[in-house]
């Protein structure tokens, strides 16, 4: 018999609380190990200490005037093979942001439907 894979795990950034504790209840439902940061401080705590992390699903608009673009950039030059989400009810900024992350990652315009997400997610990780 042969090992299951070992779970993915996602670093979820969401200020809202109710959309945090909603996303992160699903994707855990969904088989995914679930990290929560409600900002940017939080999340850079976690991606200093965590030594595996699969995917980061960040909103754009974070406390503190700190992107999820801010947060991505620095984390995929720790970790190049990290894959990237972001979530936003104003997509149109993370293109505007000029960051070449901003081209590349996948963005779920608010509000997205969990089967969305359930979709991108796994097409990012296959």
């Amino acid at each position: 018999m042969t090992p299951s894979p070992p779970c993915k795990i996602v670093l979820l950034v969401e200020d809202e609380p109710h959309i945090l504790d909603l996303l992160a209840d699903y994707l855990a439902g969904e088989g995914y190990e679930v990290l929560k940061a409600r900002d940017a401080t939080e999340a850079f705590d976690i991606l200093a200490t965590k030594p595996r992390l699969d995917l980061l699903v960040s909103d754009f608009r974070l406390p503190g005037e700190v992107s999820g673009v801010a947060i991505a950039e620095p984390a995929l030059k720790l970790r190049p093979d990290l894959k990237v989400i972001f979530i936003s009810g104003y997509p149109i900024e993370i293109y505007e942001s000029g960051s070449p992350i901003a081209r590349t990652a996948p963005v779920l315009a608010k509000p997205f439907s969990l089967d969305s997400l359930r979709t991108q997610i796994r097409r990012m990780l296959e």
